[in-house]
């Protein structure tokens, strides 16, 4: 049994997708407090779920113009 940490961003449990000002999401699990300068946008939600909003939502990679 290995005793490395576990990558919160995978596996089970809620998800939320996070965006911020400049327009970039995130996958953030549920139980982590969202972090200053970003905001929930979709979920609770399934992994697969957030990562399908984000997704459908992202399409432009590029930072907002400030």
């Amino acid at each position: 049994m290995s005793d490395a940490p576990t990558n919160p961003f995978d596996g089970d449990g809620e998800f939320h997708a996070l965006v911020n000002d400049e327009g970039r999401h995130s996958l953030w699990p549920g139980f982590a407090a969202v972090p200053d300068g970003w905001t929930v946008v979709h979920g609770p939600c399934e992994r697969q779920a957030a990562l399908d909003w984000i997704a459908e939502h992202w399409t432009d990679l590029a930072p907002a113009a400030r």
